[in-house]
């Protein structure tokens, strides 16, 4: 059975559908978690039954959030099993294995401790019922945790190695896989900038009530809390993108290429701090890469490789290598030249043919040739299935645009905490003297999930067209279906996840309307 381009397309659109509408929901369940443990922290020390209020108010988004983020997530994880079968065996050793523990780690922590939190209010002690809060907290954390080193190990894949026997990637070094680089700093980024997410979301909804002049007190301390900690969390994030950028550039440099729409590298490389794209720009054309550009200079070589006089390749010299470029480990190395790759490649293919051939036949001594070849090309085994140098390029416009977004709105939301620490630190009721600050905050709120959405993008699509870095191409990854078929179920789950998404802002938003802490009337009249 042929596979067809329309059925890799469809099921890399299915895919991408139910990650994208799943990603809305996990960054806020993050966020908030951190937020409203925080809020419960300081009614334990302080005793202020203010905060109580606060915490439960914040803790029933949390929850309903909380529970669609989970029903999309499974979807999400079924879809490798079903449309990406061929992706499964291959790696399934590997990929399953910190799946496997997420399952058995952190939906236990959250399962366990998140029926306390919502219900144990009254039934155990304060100190128990904070400790459920922070553990329920960890666990979706630690839940992203084990699914970001998954992900990690599909953009670096280490601490593996292929057995031709039963033509699967098998893992040999766990602790590899768990602290490489990408893993490490990809954690971090993602659940630091989901906190930012969290943040500008209490704060946006807290402008709502103070423009409608409700629940005065709530909206206030929830403002300060999360202005502080969106603050420090949007630092830390673009501290963490600057890291992953250095260790974009050592392993996956096409991406990097991509990000900045960068087709021919150089020294002294500059950064596009704003840039259209000319449309007719391909690697093999000499047209302009931008219609307009605005660039920094110098700030791409550092920001790739810590040195202003480094040396950055563009699109078209990836292609050609024969250029020095760091590794991993920081060592320099000469970039093979995609010919050569995609020579190797399927160099590599064809010994594993001979390979399962030979050991039919029983001939020992073929067996161990073609072993050994294998595993020489073995790093280039994914070029083998590439038949035009195009599709190894990913589709610059998307990751370009995508990733300047991220960037552009993560310096807004720096400027964006700050403005609202100053100018709401001062007394309660600056709010009604800033009313155009309140507006500000309610419509940062889409802003903030257009960043989010934003870096995933430029994670996966600048990868393309690789589901595991330079091993398995997605065109080799899918499962043996029709494309009729994936169609149906792309369809059936765009309904079904834009149904849980308007059920998911209908509640919230009910729930935010029918707040009204009883306490706050006569402070809500006066101001």
């Amino acid at each position: 059975m042929e596979i067809s381009t329309s059925l890799v397309d469809w099921s890399r659109g299915q895919f991408a559908l139910t990650a994208m509408y799943h990603w809305l929901f996990v960054p806020l369940t993050l966020g908030l978690g951190i937020i409203m443990a925080i809020m419960e922290t300081i009614y334990v020390r302080t005793s202020n039954e203010a905060w109580k209020k606060i915490t439960k108010f914040w803790m029933t988004l949390f929850g309903v959030n909380f529970a669609i983020g989970i029903a999309t997530g499974i979807i999400l994880e079924f879809q490798f099993g079903t449309n990406w079968s061929n992706y499964s065996w291959f790696v399934g050793d590997i990929f399953g294995a910190p799946l496997a523990i997420e399952g058995i780690m952190a939906f236990f922590l959250e399962a366990i401790f998140s029926a306390v939190m919502f219900f144990g209010w009254n039934k155990v002690s304060k100190g128990f019922h904070l400790t459920s809060t922070w553990m329920t907290a960890i666990g979706a954390t630690l839940s992203a945790l084990w699914i970001l080193i998954a992900n990690a190990w599909m953009q670096y894949p280490v601490g593996m190695k292929f057995n031709p026997d039963t033509v699967r990637n098998e893992m040999i070094d766990f602790v590899a896989v768990m602290f490489s680089p990408v893993a490490i700093n990809k954690f971090f980024h993602t659940v630091i900038s989901s906190w930012v997410l969290g943040a500008v979301f209490v704060v946006g909804v807290s402008c709502w009530f103070l423009i409608k002049r409700k629940n005065i007190e709530l909206s206030v301390k929830s403002i300060k809390v999360a202005s502080i900690v969106g603050l420090c969390a949007i630092a830390a994030t673009l501290f963490t993108g600057d890291r992953t950028a250095k260790v974009v550039a050592r392993v996956q440099p096409m991406k990097l290429a991509a990000m900045e729409g960068l087709y021919n590298g150089s020294t002294d490389q500059s950064i596009v701090a704003f840039g259209i794209l000319n449309p007719e720009k391909k690697y093999d054309n000499d047209e302009k890469e931008f219609l307009f550009v605005i660039r920094i200079p110098y700030v791409l070589s550092y920001l790739a490789y810590g040195d202003i006089n480094a040396y950055v390749a563009g699109i078209n010299d990836i292609i050609k290598g024969n250029y020095a470029a760091p590794g991993p480990d920081g060592s320099e190395r000469i970039m093979q030249p995609m010919e050569s790759r995609i020579e190797s490649g399927r160099l590599a293919l064809s010994s594993l043919a001979e390979y399962r051939k030979a050991k039919r036949e029983k001939d020992a001594e073929k067996m161990q040739t073609a072993a050994m070849i294998l595993e020489e090309n073995y790093p280039n085994f994914g070029y083998g299935y590439v038949t035009d140098i195009e599709q190894v390029i990913p589709y610059v416009p998307i990751v370009f645009y995508a990733f300047h977004i991220m960037v552009i709105l993560g310096f807004y939301f720096l400027l964006y905490f700050i403005v609202f620490i100053f100018l709401m630190g001062r007394n309660k009721y600056n709010g009604l003297k800033h009313r155009w600050l309140m507006w500000i905050g309610l419509c940062s709120v889409p802003l903030a999930y257009v960043m989010s959405e934003s870096g995933w993008v430029t994670a996966e699509v600048g990868r393309q067209p690789w589901t595991i870095q330079d091993i398995l191409p997605t065109f080799a990854s899918i499962s043996r279906l029709t494309s009729s078929n994936v169609q149906l179920t792309f369809w059936l789950f765009l309904i079904l996840f834009t149904v849980l998404l308007i059920a998911d802002i209908m509640i919230i938003v009910r729930q935010i309307k029918k707040e009204d802490f009883s306490d706050d009337k006569r402070e809500n009249e006066a101001y």
